[in-house]
């Protein structure tokens, strides 16, 4: 199985896409938020040492969430592939991967690129709904739960995030243009681009193809 990362800017159903990656693959879904959290949580060196720059108000170091990032990959259930959301988001942090993924031993197969007009997702995302209790995400319009305002999974009411908003998702969109957008040229030879504006089914369908049984 593939050791895969996937991108897209936000609100372009990267999250949906990844939940639906990691049931049908078996896989584990790394993302930098779950990361810090089971650093923390267990209490390991380097997390201990995140969660004082969470706890003062800063941001964590690249070299920090790198840490972490290395940590989790080194263990047993990423050896047969895993899906990794989130993380690098610049140059940078890129190219501090790149070492590390060389001292583990560890290559990239792909890198699934979910794109959508901006002008789309502003609407996308002022439509987005969140589960608060088990983090699952849904759409008023493009991705339902099955009963309204209800997560499919645990039954918490949905909550639409505070900076789901206009003016906050287009400075969000603007950072991502410039700090995480340059690494589809970073890893070009590894990129497939997927078309983001269409039905989730759709899209999961062709993500398939695209990695393989």
């Amino acid at each position: 199985m593939k050791k895969m990362l996937i991108m897209g800017p936000p609100g372009a159903g990267k999250g949906t896409q990844a939940e639906s990656i990691i049931k049908y693959y078996n896989i584990p879904h790394i993302s930098t938020g779950d990361m810090f959290r089971a650093a923390i949580s267990n209490k390991t060196e380097i997390g201990m040492l995140a969660k004082k720059y969470i706890d003062a108000g800063n941001l964590v170091p690249d070299e920090v969430t790198v840490g972490i990032v290395k940590e989790r990959l080194s263990k047993p259930d990423c050896k047969n592939g895993f899906l990794l959301d989130g993380f690098p988001r610049d140059i940078h942090q890129a190219e501090m991967f790149s070492d590390m993924l060389k001292e583990l031993g560890i290559s990239i197969d792909l890198v699934l690129n979910i794109h959508v007009d901006h002008e789309k997702l502003v609407n996308r995302i002022i439509g987005r709904r969140i589960c608060p209790k088990c983090g699952r995400t849904y759409h008023i319009t493009y991705n339902k739960p099955l009963k309204e305002g209800i997560c499919d999974d645990c039954g918490t009411s949905l909550i639409q995030r505070k900076d789901d908003n206009v003016d906050t998702v287009k400075n969000r969109l603007e950072v991502y243009s410039h700090q995480t957008e340059p690494l589809i040229n970073y890893y070009k030879d590894l990129v497939v681009n997927i078309d983001g504006d269409r039905d989730v089914d759709v899209i999961f369908e062709d993500i398939k193809k695209v990695i393989g049984e």
